[in-house]
């Protein structure tokens, strides 16, 4: 799956994005080690969304989540930050707005993130 069709994804994601007080719109699509994209919208946050549909379906393992809103860079907050880095430390976070399109590793969104390294796993 190459970056710009990740993004792609999480752009249209953005779309069924439910922000009646806000109207802050953001799509995330989340990529498993073996292929399989999950695509969320913020109805509390987009990232959560897709990560607890793919945890739902019985996916553990993540390699790369794209995030789009328009406005401002859509980085995760502090929870979707700490509930991806339970699943995927090393997670490859891009971020895409008003065409824009910025990456960052998630250890360095949240530095000294508690994970399964932290219970010996």
């Amino acid at each position: 799956m190459t970056d710009e069709k990740l993004l792609e994804l999480a752009l249209d994601a953005r779309k069924n994005a439910y922000v009646p007080y806000s109207g802050y719109a953001v799509g995330a699509a989340l990529l498993t080690e073996d292929g399989k994209v999950f695509a969320g919208c913020n109805i509390l946050c987009a990232e959560r969304t897709a990560l607890v549909k793919a945890v739902s379906e019985g996916y553990r393992k993540f390699t790369k989540i794209a995030i789009a809103s328009s406005g401002s860079a859509p980085y995760p907050c502090g929870a979707c930050r700490q509930s991806l880095y339970e699943f995927a430390p090393g997670l490859e976070v891009l971020v895409t707005w008003d065409g824009h399109v910025e990456r960052a590793p998630l250890s360095e969104l949240l530095p000294h993130g508690f994970g399964p390294s932290s219970l010996g796993k």
